[in-house]
């Protein structure tokens, strides 16, 4: 099976799932945390993935706290679908078969972010326009303090 195809099965099955948590802020917390802990554990194997998990990572938390809500719906639930995918350790191919484990997680990864490119682009604008602004605000709240100079006698 091919991964796009292996991609498309493994979003398939578990797309039904993310209502539960689009609708639950915890839930979703607790989802991205657990995908941080096995990112994290597996950064080897998930090596060629590795940005563009990060990308799901930052953008589902910027979601979360309701600091990026431009992203369509259809887009914010491809990216949970891929997360809760990633996960669950007994999916299409189960996490502990070596060396094909992980090979699934990627596929549906690839895939899902194939099918939410344009939304992750606009994305990575708004957050280095974020990143600008909280850097100007950075650099107008520094105060140097210059202290007089002492009379020397």
């Amino acid at each position: 099976m091919n991964k796009e195809k292996v991609g498309k099965k493994g979003y398939k099955r578990y797309k039904n799932r993310a209502d539960e948590y689009l609708n639950d802020k915890e839930k979703a917390t607790n989802l991205l945390d657990s995908a941080k802990e096995k990112a994290e554990k597996r950064k080897g194997p998930l090596h060629d993935a590795w940005e563009k998990i990060q990308l799901f990572f930052s953008i589902f938390e910027d979601w979360i706290k309701g600091r990026y809500k431009v992203i369509p719906v259809r887009s914010i639930a491809m990216i949970t679908v891929g997360l809760i995918y990633f996960v669950i350790p007994t999916d299409l191919i189960p996490d502990f078969i070596v060396g094909l484990g992980f090979g699934d997680d990627a596929a549906v990864l690839v895939f899902i972010f194939k099918q939410v490119s344009n939304d992750l682009e606009n994305y990575k604008i708004w957050k280095k326009e974020q990143e600008k602004k909280q850097q100007e605000e950075d650099d107008e709240s520094t105060v140097l303090v210059i202290e007089p100079e002492e009379d020397v006698q």
